[in-house]
């Protein structure tokens, strides 16, 4: 008897099929040596559109809401570009799968689809609405790399057993539909002139939203204060010149000049003395293994153009090439038991480097910690050394595989110095302190050659005397605090604002732990981007901005509790206590339920407030001159340039995608539409041989003899 292994995707399928050396691909699945694996796109059934359970639903009307459906239904996905119709690819998949755990030499199906709580609902949607009475297991696997899947395939486990993680995703999915479908449609009644693009409500897009648009208003209101320092130049008995900063009660920092200008008048022929000096070695731990969220800050804040959605999109590339382990995580520590493991990956990605001798194993609590592990362990590679990547996989791969080596460098060390200088004058009560810094063991800063600038300070012993050899009194403002980048705003969105300031915070671990927090690993770039799609939020260099819609959102609709860091933190956490048999799915539902029909109402009963008004813009069609056939103007269209007057018959068209210009490596453009109508011919540049070679020609788009169609003729130009 045969398993049928179901996959999320077709990459992760022939991942499977490799390791276990089967080569016989069939159409949408392949077989052998017991098993055929299959495969889904992603979701290939989404939740009914509200029309599909009662046709008043097709047109939006007020009091057609709150709507929420009294049992939950699927379908197959719709095509992107007309929700109306089917997705013929998904449904042409979903009629393979069905058909396969249907055959009578099938025994038992295995969900492969990835470990978390979207993938187990993409499995047990396809598995389940088939209603087959057939034995369901579950593949748990981190990598797909060969060794991972033979020793997962000999421990699956019974499917029933994830019924947690199940309820967790099944609850993510209704609740966001109950809350979007409703508040998305109510609002955009409301708040909203105009056909055209909803105002978009969701239960984490939104206290994004809040979270950008409160920055935005404190650099608004921010008032700038001056205030002022005082700096002072000493010499050393034996010539050596260093600097010091006035210091009073633990200030350097002072509102009122007359103060420091006192105190600089009392330097005058004054000396000083050295009160204080202490030294102390320090020792700098690497930062802690990837998650999601601090790869994504990573390489967004170090590279220009990356986007949290592109880093997840490439990172799951290399996770589907077997590269990397599972990206989409929340922990930066890996479990205790992946040790051997770990020794294994570090002998294979550390040979050639020129610090190879310097990388040791070692089993460090900061590394390995059951404690601090949530669902997933942290992003590392695999053994497989990647022989070839794209420039932007090899940024990510880097990034991370640099990461996990700094773990197993020796920890860097630096010497810090601190000298305390008492002006020798009663009045003055202050000191001028000065900080030297000395790298002495580079260490883990080797790996991506992290600079240490050296403060060096002169050699001198408590007691001793100095001279003042000079001082100045500066004058500064204070700054604004900085606009949100996708760094910042994914450590805000990982735990709910709890503990943001320090990436290593016990408070940020213990809120990412509990899973408070907005959104989760897999979902916070998407919300991003749905933000600037939607128009809520625009971005300037790095920097993340409201645009007005996004203003007119936060300060108008009137549920509150959205923007809520804290509301929607708790929704988080109680997703996350439903995969841990905390909390039940139903009490979650009611919750979400209650919460939506009062919403709805409370918004119906608010004065009618328009704060997005769509005006539509008569598109102008430009006519790019005379068709050869019939003297009817020549327009563009979405897939080619043709005669206006088509619904009369005319077949005069110059496609997009033509095969013969396509051939060239050309696609004919708008330009060289109009040259070609006005003057019958059109020099075409930069058209490539099958050599490859660049020429360029004369093109001639002539009448067949027999029939209205056209032909390309060619003339070489010398």
């Amino acid at each position: 008897m045969l398993s049928v292994i179901i996959t999320e995707k077709p990459s992760v399928a022939k991942n499977i099929a490799d390791a276990l050396n089967i080569k016989k691909r069939k159409d949408g699945y392949f077989e052998g040596d017991g098993y055929i694996i299959t495969w889904a796109f992603g979701h290939l059934l989404q939740l009914y559109d509200a029309k599909d359970y009662d046709e008043k639903m097709a047109k939006w009307n007020l009091e057609n809401f709150p709507f929420i459906p009294s049992n939950f239904r699927y379908k197959v996905k719709s095509d992107s570009r007309n929700r109306d119709k089917e997705d013929f690819g998904a449904k042409k998949q979903l009629k393979i799968i069905y058909n396969l755990i249907k055959r009578d030499d099938i025994s038992q199906i295995i969900s492969a689809c990835d470990f978390d709580r979207e993938g187990q609902i993409i499995g047990d949607t396809i598995i389940y609405n088939l209603r087959t009475q057939k034995k369901v297991y579950r593949l748990l696997l981190n990598e797909w790399t060969p060794d991972e899947v033979l020793k997962g395939l000999r421990n699956i486990k019974l499917n029933s057993e994830m019924k947690p993680l199940q309820d967790a995703g099944i609850s993510r999915q209704w609740a966001d539909w109950v809350i979007g479908i409703n508040l998305t449609s109510v609002a955009t009644l409301k708040y909203q002139k105009g056909a055209g693009k909803a105002l978009n409500i969701g239960r984490v897009l939104l206290p994004t939203l809040k979270i950008i648009y409160d920055r935005d208003k404190a650099i608004e209101n921010f008032v700038p204060e001056d205030y002022f320092k005082l700096s002072a130049t000493f010499k050393t008995k034996d010539e050596k010149e260093y600097e010091g900063t006035y210091v009073e009660d633990n200030e350097d920092k002072f509102k009122n000049k007359e103060t420091l200008e006192l105190i600089q008048q009392a330097l005058a022929n004054q000396t000083a003395t050295i009160s204080d000096k202490q030294v102390e070695r320090k020792r700098e731990y690497p930062p802690y293994l990837f998650n999601l969220s601090n790869l994504q800050g990573y390489i967004t804040n170090k590279y220009k153009g990356w986007t949290s959605d592109k880093v997840l999109k490439v990172a799951q590339s290399l996770y589907e090439k077997k590269y990397i382990t599972y990206p989409r995580t929340a922990s930066v520590v890996l479990e205790e038991s992946l040790v051997d493991k770990t020794s294994k990956v570090l002998d294979h990605v550390k040979k050639g480097l020129p610090y190879e001798n310097e990388i040791q194993f070692t089993k460090a609590k900061r590394v390995f910690d059951n404690s601090k592990v949530e669902s997933h362990s942290a992003i590392m590679p695999t053994y497989l050394i990647p022989k070839s990547l794209t420039r932007d996989e090899e940024i990510v791969y880097l990034a991370i595989k640099n990461r996990f080596i700094m773990q197993f460098m020796p920890v860097a060390e630096h010497e810090e110095t601190k000298i305390m200088t008492k002006i020798n004058n009663s009045e003055i009560k202050g000191v001028f302190i000065s900080k030297g810094k000395v790298q002495l063991v580079e260490g883990w800063k080797k790996v991506e050659k992290v600079e240490s600038k050296d403060t060096i300070l002169p050699l001198v012993n408590v007691n001793e005397m100095v001279s003042i050899i000079d001082h100045k009194l500066t004058s500064h403002i204070t700054k604004p605090p900085k606009h949100h980048s996708e760094k910042t705003l994914l450590r805000v969105m990982e735990t709910a604002g709890k503990g943001h300031e320090d990436a290593e915070s016990e408070e940020m671990m213990a809120a990412i732990l509990s899973g408070f927090s907005i959104g989760t690993p897999a979902t916070r770039a998407e919300t991003i981007k749905k933000l600037k799609d939607v128009g809520y939020i625009t971005v300037q260099n790095k920097n993340l901005l409201c645009t007005e819609l996004g203003n007119k959102i936060v300060e108008t609709f009137p549920i509150k509790e959205l923007f809520d860091l804290e509301f929607t933190g708790r929704l988080e956490k109680t997703l996350s206590d439903i995969e841990k048999q905390k909390f039940t799915k139903q009490d979650f539902l009611n919750t979400i339920f209650e919460f939506t029909t009062n919403a709805v109402e409370r918004i119906k009963d608010e004065q009618q407030v328009i704060i997005n008004e769509v005006t539509r813009e008569k598109k102008q069609i430009e006519v790019l001159g005379k068709c050869p056939l019939c003297g009817h103007g020549v327009i563009e269209g979405q897939k080619g340039f043709g005669c206006s007057n088509w619904k009369n018959g005319c077949k005069f068209v110059i496609w997009k995608n033509d095969k013969f210009l396509a051939t060239m490596k050309k696609k004919p453009s708008k330009t060289m539409v109009k040259t070609l109508l006005k003057n019958g011919v059109v020099t075409v540049k930069g058209l490539t041989s099958k050599k490859g070679n660049k020429f360029n020609a004369n093109m001639i788009y002539e009448k067949n003899a027999d029939n209205e169609f056209f032909n390309w003729k060619m003339e070489f130009v010398k």
